[in-house]
């Protein structure tokens, strides 16, 4: 995480639409209170997460809109 720290234990995360039961894709995000966001792995609820700024994530949204490449 860059300058906070955040209880991940108290955020309400979101599973991504494209995660299954079946193994599939396994992505949840969470929003924080300064509207970034955090992203991590459902499988792995205690384990990492990369954190975007509020700016950082629109772009990334933007971006997925637009059909450009990660």
């Amino acid at each position: 995480m860059s300058e906070h720290e955040y209880e991940t234990a108290s955020l309400v995360w979101r599973k991504s639409s494209y995660s299954n039961g079946q193994g599939g894709q396994c992505v949840e995000t969470a929003v924080l209170p300064d509207g970034g966001r955090l992203v991590r792995n459902s499988k792995k609820p205690d384990g990492p997460a990369v954190q975007f700024t509020a700016g950082e994530w629109s772009a990334f949204i933007s971006g997925l809109k637009a059909g450009e490449d990660l």
